[in-house]
């Protein structure tokens, strides 16, 4: 008898589009907060505002520069100079200067998404680059990206008292290619922020440690557009 198992179908993937999508929608939420708002902490973030806005740019733009390297570096980060602001406050490269306001902060975060997607878009398809959770591809970079822009997001927007759910179908794309166990059966947005220690599910403690699984999937390339 012929084999009737159906195949699973082949895994939506993150693309370059989708951390322009992740960052647009973060920064014109974010455009609604009051600015004298940006000093409040963000979430369970030890964090303010404006510190976790920083750090979000500063992870966009240093996965852009990690990737960005004719021969990118497997073991190490590109070691760009870092500086804390205040003792227990986010270690970055990137700072925005506060004379901007919140609008030159967000401009500095829509920068970095943009320089991310624009890597992103032109790596070749074997592309490979140093992350603590493991080496990965243009794709595993645009969904770090991705993910990185919507908890954050989730963080600012408690401190902002902003309300803020990211579209099912990217979160969906970003789990399927970072938390591959994530659980099944919740929808994507409550899965992705159980999955990085923010919120419980039913049955399902949020989880006191978490990392994701960038490295490489077998047959994947560069995540083109």
């Amino acid at each position: 008898m012929p084999d009737t198992t159906a195949s699973p179908p082949p895994r939506a993937r993150v693309t370059a589009d989708d951390v322009e999508r992740a960052v647009w929608l973060a920064a014109d939420l974010l455009r609604q907060a009051p600015p004298a708002a940006w000093d409040a902490r963000a979430g369970s973030l030890e964090w303010t505002c404006w510190e976790t806005a920083e750090h979000l740019a500063d992870d966009l733009f240093a996965y852009a520069a990690q990737l960005g390297l004719r021969r990118p570096p497997r073991n190490r980060e590109v070691p760009f100079a870092v500086s804390v602001r205040r003792p227990g406050g986010p270690a970055n490269t990137v700072h925005a200067d506060r004379a901007a306001g919140p609008e030159g902060l967000l401009e500095v975060l829509e920068a970095c998404g943009g320089m991310l997607a624009a890597v992103v878009r032109t790596a070749p398809p074997h592309a490979r680059a140093h992350h603590v959770f493991g080496v990965s591809d243009a794709e595993g970079f645009a969904a770090m990206g991705v993910v990185e822009t919507a908890v954050h997001t989730h963080d600012m927007a408690q401190g902002l008292g902003l309300a803020w759910e990211p579209p099912a179908d990217l979160c969906a794309r970003a789990l399927a290619r970072l938390f591959p166990h994530a659980p099944g059966d919740a929808r994507p947005w409550p899965a992705l922020l159980w999955a990085t220690g923010r919120a419980d599910l039913p049955g399902r403690p949020r989880p006191g440690s978490w990392r994701w699984d960038g490295t490489v999937r077998t047959g994947r390339g560069g995540a083109g557009r």
